[in-house]
């Protein structure tokens, strides 16, 4: 998974509009140097965060209301084997909490049932919180080499044991919980949460939540809250008036443009094969059965 940005600013006037960054000119000679484009451009993507954390924040009651959609028993089974299919190559998703290696993708070790990652903070996050309740855990003498490695590629400290250490963990019940606990507090809640503010039903909850996923809960260029303010300039979400369907389709373009102007040779199927099939077909409550493909393998939920 993305690294989970939480970044301070220095307050910068932003405006943020048709998809440019705008600084507020001053006229004072003995004001402060006037931030760099790449500041300005910081500030906007911790606005963007700001402005949905606000508004995930802002109708409990409104939220308690709406049909329950992706986080109802059975669809949330659905969405973490559907995301499942994407991270693993598997649906039996609760048979991934050992899985570990290095894909070679910049990211260092990938594991577990949501591909927390050493190089991206998530599995650090895990780990320190694990520790706190299980301090004896086979992984708690790896935490000075992980916080090491955080935002690398690199093993350093991580080899050779880390790896049998992670499996031998995972058959742990207390640390397979841990997994999940930390899966549903950065991933799946806030991503329900806010896809059920902005009007969009199960369809779109697992869109939002598979995005989350892949591109991380920060504020990167491609974070996924920097990729929902680029929809929302594309189309109206369905709270605001918009089609539910048009604006699913301006998520999904630019979350594959993203993906792509990362790694142009990106393999995109879990939006082109699997989510946009499901757009098409008009199956917004996301209802079985269902019929996908990612990397060129079929899946089937009866």
């Amino acid at each position: 998974m993305r690294r989970t940005s939480i970044l301070l600013f220095a307050a910068v006037p932003v405006a943020l509009t048709a998809g440019a960054y705008f600084l507020v000119p001053t006229d004072s000679a003995e004001s402060p140097a006037a931030p760099t484009v790449a500041t300005a451009q910081q500030a906007a993507r911790q606005e963007a965060k700001s402005r949905a954390e606000q508004e995930r924040s802002a109708d409990d009651k409104l939220i308690a209301s709406l049909p329950a959609g992706l986080a109802a028993p059975a669809k949330r089974e659905l969405a973490h084997r559907l995301v499942s299919s994407a991270e693993n190559s598997t649906l039996d998703w609760r048979g991934t909490y050992g899985s570990i290696e290095d894909l070679d993708d910049g990211q260092g070790y990938t594991a577990g049932t949501i591909g927390f990652c050493t190089g991206t903070h998530d599995l650090l996050a895990l780990v320190e919180n694990y520790t706190k309740d299980h301090p004896d855990n086979r992984l708690a003498a790896y935490l000075p080499a992980l916080r090491e490695v955080d935002g690398t590629d690199s093993h350093e400290g991580l080899d050779p044991g880390f790896t049998a250490a992670w499996k031998a963990e995972a058959r742990e019940p207390a640390f397979r919980a841990a997994q999940d606990a930390e899966r549903d507090r950065v991933y799946f809640d806030p991503a329900v949460r806010l896809a059920k503010l902005d009007g969009l039903g199960a369809l779109g909850q697992f869109v939002y939540y598979d995005a989350m996923v892949f591109h991380g809960a920060g504020i990167d260029e491609d974070g996924f809250y920097v990729l929902r303010e680029r929809a929302l300039r594309k189309a109206q979400a369905p709270s605001e008036g918009g089609s539910e369907t048009a604006y699913l389709d301006a998520f999904l373009d630019v979350r594959r443009a993203a993906m792509l102007a990362k790694r142009p040779n990106a393999d995109t199927t879990r939006i082109d094969t699997a989510q946009r099939r499901f757009l098409a077909d008009g199956n917004l409550r996301l209802r079985t059965p269902l019929v996908w493909q990612v990397y060129g393998e079929t899946y089937r939920v009866p």
